[in-house]
């Protein structure tokens, strides 16, 4: 019997993903890259039970659940023992959702139940009625309604299982009604607050800019990196909608910054195109370890006292691939330092260690940043 195991950097299935742009990019909108103050969501999160499991519900330990449950029909007339109840067939959920800006009262909004309990499905429950609150403490809609899980999961008496999706987690499409409005009054507003979602001094200032070269009347100032101050002459404040249309429309240039990311547990690489690497010399090379085991049987002298046994051996080779030297220019661009890259046979794995090795020698004018 022979077993083999060979571990090489090489060997590594990675995926490595890169994008490169052939020139300047694009023009963005606005309301691609920035928002005005106030048009945000806001969080709400609730705690409720799904009813009518098919034996799937939280066990009998989890306590939680059986005192809701018991204080739910106590509330109802219905008085009982929380240690005589099942709760197989009920599983307490925590429900999110997102109140988006201007929901009126009414408007109805999707959420999300997640168990938990121990419950091993959600699939076909309801969520009873519950109250979704904010940061502040008060209820801003109200969840109720049949649960989608969009996956399955099965189990045999020999402990044998299936699963399809997450089933422990439920979506309700319009499950919530918006009870309490969150109020954003742009109307008549002498002053608007642009907000970059990346903030950055040279696309505040491009920005501002562009809303100054408009014509729409206005002006505007950048405060920082990531706010613009819009002042709206009087006569355009009555109609606020079409003047944030206008705004929002403008195409600006976008900046970016040189960026490296890396993802070491997927071997995902993503590189701006704005890297740019200094005169640098790289030596790159593999390490092969191949590991053979191999069964022996060692057979006694006839009429000895010994016993068969078997005994291991174990053989082991290292090989080790001759370094190759590459040496990059100065000032290159990115798609240059790739090409350099896989002339020496670099790997995904290897180039993570190669582009972080370029940055610790100050070689490389970009940002890493790991995830």
């Amino acid at each position: 019997m022979k077993m083999k195991r060979q571990f090489s950097a090489a060997s590594l299935t990675l995926m490595m993903v890169l994008l490169l742009w052939p020139g300047a990019a694009s023009p963005a909108r606005i309301k691609d890259m920035a928002y005005f103050l106030g048009t945000r969501s806001n969080s709400l999160l609730g705690y409720g039970l799904v009813v009518g499991l098919n034996g799937t519900g939280d066990n009998t330990n989890t306590l939680f659940t059986v005192n809701t449950l018991a204080n739910l029909l106590d509330n109802m007339g219905i008085h009982i023992d929380p240690s005589q109840t099942k709760v197989k067939n009920v599983a307490a959920v925590m429900v999110t959702a997102k109140l988006p800006p201007f929901s009126r009262i009414g408007s109805r909004i999707d959420i999300e139940a997640s168990s938990i309990g121990d419950a091993k499905a959600l699939e076909g429950g309801t969520l009873l009625m519950t109250p979704l609150k904010g940061p502040d403490g008060k209820v801003y809609a109200v969840a109720q309604g049949p649960v989608s899980t969009g996956g399955f999961s099965a189990s045999g008496a020999s402990g044998s299982s299936v699963q399809k999706a997450h089933p422990t987690v439920g979506f309700i499409s319009g499950g919530a009604l918006v009870e309490k409005e969150v109020h954003v009054q742009y109307a008549e507003l002498p002053q608007l607050d642009l907000v970059l979602r990346t903030p950055d001094f040279t696309m505040a200032n491009k920005t501002a800019s562009a809303i100054n070269s408009a014509g729409c009347g206005i002006t505007a100032r950048a405060l920082d990196a990531g706010t613009i101050k819009v002042e709206v002459p009087e006569i355009q404040r009555s109609d606020m909608v079409g003047l944030i249309t206008k705004i929002e429309n403008l195409d600006v240039q976008p900046e970016t910054i040189a960026k490296v990311v890396i993802n070491e547990r997927t071997g995902t690489i993503v590189i701006g195109e704005n890297v740019r690497i200094s005169p640098v010399a790289i030596a790159h090379g593999s390490l092969t370890v191949q590991i053979s085991e191999q069964q022996n049987v060692s057979q006694p002298l006839p009429f000895s006292q010994g016993k068969t046994t078997v005994t291991p051996q174990t053989n082991i080779q290292v090989q080790e691939q001759k370094a190759s030297l590459s040496v990059v220019g100065g000032g290159v661009t990115i798609g240059q330092v790739i090409k350099g890259l896989n002339a020496i046979g670099a790997t995904p794995r290897d180039l993570i260690s190669i582009l972080q090795s370029i940055k610790a020698a100050g070689a490389m004018q970009a940002e890493i940043e790991l995830i």
